[in-house]
């Protein structure tokens, strides 16, 4: 039995589906491009961590082309913690300053990049490590944030540091290590005009990267089961249509509105549809991509 066919056989059994419905899933994507976006529990969990890698090197196998972008949020914040550094949040990002940008680049591109390359590598196949400033990858400006004045209501400019936004991705250096068969991990640390060092949101630099590959899907791995809906049950496909009605009315909200608008800035880029999964369950891509029932919540 071939490689493939021995992959095939393994992704039926861990899916409880039929090698049939893998194999016609594997022709499908077979020299498509899928960002994903990794981060959160799956990233966290040394056994979900190395399962992760597992299910990247078997989609590769069977011809797929999967680029990882990653974030680690958490790990940045113990490092800071361990330098006595204080860092606090708007809306969800991390205010950046100058000695921090160095810490966070350090972290990302550093420790956690090497981390997932080498789980990879062992599980079976050649992943290289790369950060937005790698061939000028990511070309990021500095992100302009907004508070409004409590006792005013006007609302001014926040400062909030060396936090950025992808105003160009060169996917040059992604397409020539994918078709030399190997796996691109991603840091999302991108690079100024003028050469400063930004940090950058995971989600919003994965869906930049994917607009740019004009990928087959986005991926995005969280901590939860996919988008809920008001009586906190999974929605497995959701129309792009119905979600602002849905931001409207609480339904969607937090941390899954910029996941949201991930997917829909990359669905208006020409991928054909984006996927929240939850990463904490065990083969959660494979699942997803390899079979008719597919996993998470699909937006299309």
């Amino acid at each position: 039995m071939d490689t493939e066919q021995k992959n095939i056989k393994d992704i039926a059994s861990i899916a409880n589906t039929s090698k049939k419905e893998v194999l016609k899933y594997s022709k499908l994507y077979k020299r498509k491009t899928i960002v994903i976006k990794y981060g959160g529990h799956a990233m966290g969990d040394k056994k979900l961590s190395l399962s992760f890698a597992k299910d990247v090197v078997i989609l590769k196998n069977l011809g797929v082309n999967p680029v990882i972008v990653h974030g680690g949020g958490p790990q940045i914040g113990l490092m800071l913690d361990k330098l006595k550094i204080k860092s606090s949040f708007h809306n969800g990002l991390r205010i950046t300053s100058k000695e921090m940008i160095d810490i966070v680049e350090m972290v990302l591109a550093g420790s956690i990049n090497k981390n997932i390359v080498s789980k990879i590598n062992t599980a079976g196949d050649l992943a290289i490590g790369l950060s937005g400033k790698d061939a000028n990858l990511i070309i990021a400006k500095k992100l302009v944030s907004h508070v409004k004045d409590p006792s005013s209501n006007i609302e001014k400019v926040l400062d909030i540091g060396f936090v950025g936004e992808p105003i160009k991705v060169n996917p040059s250096v992604i397409h020539t290590l994918s078709n030399a068969g190997f796996i691109p991990v991603i840091s999302p640390i991108g690079v100024g005009l003028k050469g400063e060092t930004f940090n950058i949101n995971a989600d919003t630099a994965a869906g930049a990267i994917a607009s740019a590959l004009n990928a087959e899907r986005i991926l995005l791995l969280t901590d939860v089961a996919g988008v809920l809906d008001k009586n906190k049950k999974l929605i497995s496909n959701l129309s792009k249509n119905k979600i602002e009605s849905m931001i409207k009315n609480n339904i969607i909200t937090g941390g899954m509105i910029p996941k949201i608008r991930t997917c829909l800035d990359t669905l208006s880029s020409g991928s054909k549809a984006a996927v929240i999964i939850d990463g904490r369950v065990p083969n959660a891509i494979l699942k997803e991509i390899l079979t008719d029932v597919g996993y998470g919540t699909m937006i299309s």
